[in-house]
């Protein structure tokens, strides 16, 4: 059944980002390129150098407790390492300091997660733009680490011998992005010992994700994107589907706020917050002949953003098969 599940799931993700990447975009190009004033030729976009547009930048990234994912807050940064005419090879790495839940509200369902512990991710990823520069592509993978202290249970069931445990996984993604629209396909992997005891009374258990975002951009500053995924993990009996929705808002150059909803029957429904900021991040901008102002790009914007998708996600159950915590009997 789990290798069924994968199977569809990357099928599904992979046809779906692959099949963007070959679209000829037709009807979609001729608008995309028309970016406030002008068309890319008007605001003189193939003149525009890579190696000037795509500069390394740093900052700080901080999240909201959400499905699985933990309260965090931390600093990463991008940096290219090889830049061609029209590409870019690049390495974008960061870490997090994970803090506890909400008081009685657990992100991962039975467990509170405590203490505070440093996750990892890195990303090398290749980026490229099509001819007349209207669409930005990219693929990128990776590794992602998650130590994971835990506290108390929200079940009022008694447990002790709380530990902390550690999770990893690898990751892969696919990206298109025009002016108006990006589409992002991505895969998440637990390796190593991806299943493990917590307390006395529950274990859990690193998410197989799958999934697929599609952004449109409402203005230049304004972002709403809409996504499925489907997660499964055979010990805690998650096995299914998920939907989510995302606004994301630059407050200016290089800060972006965003708000999240997720809904799927292992955590059900989930409200998130998140804030990014990139110095260096503050938006290469093509000449505008007619005003003689500069006019951000999102397709070159593009080439230097942090990849998506980054936190190990968890989820938890009874140590016990057929236990009337997880809703059987008996225990």
């Amino acid at each position: 059944m789990k290798h069924s599940s994968i199977r569809l799931s990357l099928s599904f993700a992979g046809t779906a980002a692959l099949a963007l990447a070959s679209i000829p975009f037709g009807a979609a190009r001729a608008d995309d390129t028309k970016v406030a004033q002008g068309t890319a030729k008007d605001l003189g976009v193939m003149s525009i150098s890579l190696k000037d547009a795509i500069q390394p930048n740093f900052g700080f990234q901080g999240a909201l407790q959400g499905a699985g994912t933990p309260n965090q807050a931390g600093n990463g940064g991008f940096l290219p390492l090889v830049i061609g005419d029209n590409s870019v090879f690049f390495l974008d790495a960061q870490a997090n300091a994970n803090f506890a839940d909400y008081n009685n509200y657990s992100s991962i369902i039975n467990t509170d997660v405590s203490g505070t512990t440093i996750s990892t991710s890195s990303r090398l990823g290749y980026r490229w733009l099509n001819g007349d520069r209207s669409w930005m592509f990219g693929v990128n993978a990776g590794y992602d680490s998650r130590p994971m202290a835990t506290g108390g249970d929200d079940t009022n069931v008694a447990i002790s011998n709380s530990s902390t445990v550690f999770y990893q996984q690898v990751a892969a993604g696919l990206e298109a992005v025009s002016n108006t629209w990006n589409f992002n396909a991505y895969a998440l992997v637990p390796v190593g010992k991806d299943e493990q005891q917590l307390n006395s009374v529950y274990q859990g258990g690193a998410l197989d994700t799958y999934g697929l975002d599609v952004g449109y951009s409402i203005t230049p500053d304004l972002r709403a994107s809409v996504g499925y995924y489907h997660q499964y993990r055979s010990e805690e009996n998650v096995n299914g589907s998920g939907v989510r929705g995302r606004l994301a808002y630059n407050l200016t150059n290089g800060l972006t706020v965003g708000a999240n909803l997720s809904y799927d029957q292992a955590f059900e429904t989930r409200v998130s917050a998140d804030l990014k900021y990139r110095f260096g991040a503050n938006g290469y901008g093509a000449p505008n002949i007619r005003k003689q102002q500069p006019v951000v790009m999102p397709v070159i914007q593009a080439l230097s953003t942090t990849p998506a998708n980054r936190d190990v996600r968890v989820h938890d159950n009874c140590r016990w098969r057929n236990c009337r915590i997880c809703g059987n009997m008996p225990c």
